[in-house]
């Protein structure tokens, strides 16, 4: 049953979300301002993945090491840090932020926009039908006139490696919800998580190794992958580039984990975590009901609607669809899908055009992304090989952020590049990409001019403020200037 009544009134809705993380939560907003009535069904937490297992919990966590970082960068902060990190208060914030995984709260906010929350692990049964099991093996079929919109998410991907199950892994749950500190802690994986559990938990006192097939965040600019290493090297974490893990052994349950690489050397850690990539969390939602493969990801149009499926009612939002495994592209393809739902339902035109009101644009050319590790890295948009071999003809402007007086001023030595891709026959930005620390707070007014398509000419009118460190900017667009002088 509703958790918002003791009798259902009908099992019949205008919109069914499956999954009430984040993206679910955005449909139901947007769903609810067309008038639309909504059901949602959550199998775990109302709040999601991100709110109790990643973007959450691993930036409250993070933001502690970061900060005693960079107080270590500026002469007079740096003498009064004199002690380790706190690690029960650091666990204590943690908690505070996930609200000890109570998800009370978040799933009254979901009740006050005016939907109804069921809990149980919803399916789909045929079009427009979903039915949802409870814990107690109670049934309730729900009916949607319009649409299901899918938004559960994705799970961690683990590679066949022998001993893998014996070995136990963490995952980014287990990076991110334990509240003990492994003496040693082995990780797999280059990419975004695995550079931010190892940032993470080498500040809170492991020893860290991480070991990567290729360099590290091997999606951005290659400089970003080399000056994080870098960093992470000087922390004190082992960093291992092109080694592959070929088996795990833990004999002992409460033992060390044996890591066999593919060069025949061996590790031994406390605790191996794997973070080796994600699949989609559509592995048993009745897909094959619809004539959809069980746990692929879902082909979207840029409405986010399923293609493959007829009669316009299925909808896949967030990491489902595997345009951009980030929260805050889900969330936007969720606004912009729940207004399509609502203007299809109510028989209105729909925008699709390329950056139209009912459009997607964004996941094809301005995803901005940031990972929080020691430097930051920060990137929207196309790095200068994605620009090239999309047809673009180019123009990379690089620099180091010492050129910024705002950047020496907001930590002694600063240690930073940035670098931005113009399309030098539209004089505007494709791609633009920061590291250093406290670069995140950079990204939007990248991400605005890559999304708006703001030319070179009018963002050199937009000031950035002295001493900053926005004053790159200020570098970055002169020596483009000067290359075309």
């Amino acid at each position: 049953m509703s958790e918002t009544a003791e009798n259902q009134a009908s099992d019949t809705y205008d919109v069914i979300v499956l999954g009430a993380g984040p993206v679910g939560q955005n449909v139901v907003d947007r769903a609810r301002a067309a008038g639309l009535t909504v059901a949602v069904v959550e199998r775990e937490l109302v709040g999601g993945e991100c709110s109790y297992w990643a973007c959450v919990p691993s930036k409250a966590l993070l933001r502690p090491v970061i900060a005693i970082a960079d107080a270590r960068r500026v002469d007079g902060a740096r003498q009064a840090v004199t002690g380790d990190l706190d690690t029960v208060q650091v666990f204590a914030r943690r908690n505070h932020y996930v609200t000890d995984w109570d998800d009370s709260k978040q799933a009254e906010g979901v009740k006050s926009l005016g939907a109804d929350l069921f809990r149980g692990h919803g399916r789909i049964d045929g079009p427009r039908r979903v039915t949802v099991t409870r814990d107690d093996g109670a049934r309730h079929t729900l009916t949607a006139r319009h649409a299901v919109a899918v938004a559960t998410g994705s799970l961690p991907l683990l590679p066949e490696i022998p001993g893998i199950r014996e070995a136990r892994p963490w995952t980014n749950r287990h990076g991110t919800d334990s509240s003990t500190v492994p003496g040693r802690l082995a990780i797999v994986g280059g990419g975004g998580v695995g550079v931010e559990m190892a940032t993470l938990w080498q500040g809170l006192g492991s020893q860290v190794t991480l070991l990567a097939r290729r360099g590290l965040l091997p999606r951005m600019e290659s400089f970003a992958g080399k000056l994080l290493e870098r960093g992470l090297t000087e922390a004190g974490v082992d960093v291992r580039i092109g080694v592959q893990v070929t088996a795990l052994r833990r004999p002992d349950a409460g033992g060390p984990v044996t890591v066999t690489l593919d060069d025949g050397s061996e590790l031994e850690a406390d605790e191996v975590m794997f973070a080796t990539g994600r699949i989609p969390a559509t592995e048993d939602i009745g897909l094959e009901t619809v004539g959809l493969t069980p746990g692929a990801w879902l082909d979207v149009d840029t409405t986010c609607l399923v293609r493959g499926v007829d009669g316009h009612w299925l909808y896949a939002l967030g990491d489902v669809n595997h345009r951009a495994l980030l929260t805050h592209q889900g969330k936007y393809q969720a606004r912009t899908a729940g207004d399509v739902i609502g203007a299809r339902a109510g028989g209105l035109a729909v925008d699709d055009t390329p950056w139209g009101d009912h459009a997607t644009t964004a996941d094809q050319h301005a995803v901005p992304q940031v990972f929080f590790t020691d430097p930051e890295a920060a990137a929207v948009g196309l790095t200068a090989e994605q620009a090239a071999a999309a047809g673009h003809r180019i123009k990379t402007i690089d620099l180091d952020f010492n050129a910024a007086k705002g950047a020496n001023l907001y930590a002694d030595g600063y240690q930073g590049h940035a670098r931005m891709v113009v399309d030098v026959d539209r004089e505007i930005l494709l791609g633009v990409t920061f590291v250093g620390p406290g670069v995140s707070e950079l990204l939007h007014s990248a991400t605005v001019a890559v999304a708006g398509e703001v030319p070179l000419k009018r963002l050199r009118h937009a000031v950035t403020c002295f001493p900053t460190v926005s004053e790159i900017w200020l570098f970055l667009l002169a020596a483009y200037q000067r290359a075309q002088d």
